[in-house]
């Protein structure tokens, strides 16, 4: 899911950038309404954990392979904000230090793998626990389609984008039907382990985990935006 720089075209690529530095400027000033000294260092593990997390892959069919993104765990845990910033922080430091992803193409990997997620998942797991409860199998099904439609979501975000600037000689109607069907797979996989890790939590120190708190006003004017 990582883009490398040169395969999508440097407009796109810059503008993307340019949207990317916004969203990453409205979560700055958001973050600091919402995290306080005790939430805070919650934020820095939850990048660390991801990081750690994103080295493990998976085999998925037809010699391809995926790993978990983590947004919508991060997302869930520390709210949209700080977990769309978790996650451009484990973005930034895979390309500066991994090659894990361009620096051109920086942008593009935050939009899609941060603030996409932060922008479907954080609704979608409010809405189902404010809707049906905050029962484990609740809590489970809310946490299994966040972490699958963030995936689904990013993939979706790459396939834009490659239709707008691709630079390879692909069809993309035929990158998108990929992009989603090898995603599907590793959506589900991510959403079972968003699902265990949140669970996990929840059974230990249910307060940690900022989907199942009272909304800060900034959160909860996100979340209407967002819905």
């Amino acid at each position: 899911m990582h883009i490398p720089d040169g395969f999508i075209d440097a407009p796109v690529s810059l503008a993307a950038g340019v949207v990317a530095a916004a969203g990453v400027g409205v979560c700055l000033r958001g973050a600091r309404r919402t995290l306080n000294d005790a939430t805070a260092p919650l934020a820095g593990l939850v990048a660390v954990f991801v990081f750690a997390a994103q080295m493990i892959n998976f085999p998925v069919g037809a010699g391809t392979s995926g790993h978990l993104m983590g947004a919508a765990l991060a997302v869930i845990l520390v709210g949209p904000y700080a977990g769309a910033l978790s996650i451009t922080v484990v973005l930034l430091v895979q390309a500066l230090f991994f090659a894990d992803g361009g620096l051109v193409a920086l942008g593009l990997n935050v939009i899609n793998l941060a603030i996409i997620p932060a922008l479907l998942v954080w609704p979608l797991f409010r809405l189902v626990t404010r809707w049906l409860g905050d029962g484990r199998s609740v809590i489970a099904a809310g946490a299994w389609s966040a972490g699958f439609l963030s995936v689904l979501g990013a993939a979706a975000g790459f396939s834009l984008e490659f239709f707008l600037g691709g630079a390879a000689p692909v069809d993309p109607s035929t990158v998108a039907v990929a992009m989603l069907g090898v995603h599907t797979v590793i959506g589900i996989v991510e959403g079972i382990v968003t699902a265990l890790v949140i669970l996990a939590v929840v059974a230990v120190r249910p307060d940690l985990v900022a989907g199942l708190r009272p909304l800060p006003a900034a959160t909860r004017s996100m979340e209407k935006v967002s819905v």
